[in-house]
């Protein structure tokens, strides 16, 4: 049976860095619920598929590339495979929830 899901609820509270949850990955399509922290993890990303991602809620500051990047609610960027980025800062409240499209290159043989 076909069930719906809603992004806002049971949304976790870290204390720090992100919780990442899959929402539906099939072939080489992964979407993720990402919430945020206020005190994220500096951690530095470079992944080997695209990532096109939809800041829900609050404001964050994301670097790419070295480039300072700053998103608010409804602000959308689309990150290149193997670009370089990480997460800056994010707002306390209200908290930071995102939504990412993950497009991995898969095997085109």
């Amino acid at each position: 049976m076909i069930q719906p899901g809603n992004l806002f609820a049971d949304l976790p509270a870290p204390k720090t860095g992100e919780v990442f949850e899959t929402l539906l990955e099939d072939r080489q399509l992964r979407i993720e619920r990402i919430c945020s922290s206020p005190w994220p993890e500096p951690l530095l990303y470079d992944q080997t598929s695209d990532e096109w991602v939809l800041l829900l809620t609050g404001h964050a500051l994301l670097e790419c590339d070295g480039q300072p990047i700053p998103l608010n609610a409804g602000d959308y960027l689309f990150i290149p495979a193997h670009t370089k980025h990480r997460v800056l800062s994010t707002s306390a409240e209200p908290r930071c929830t995102w939504l990412a499209v993950h497009l991995d290159p898969g095997n085109d043989t």
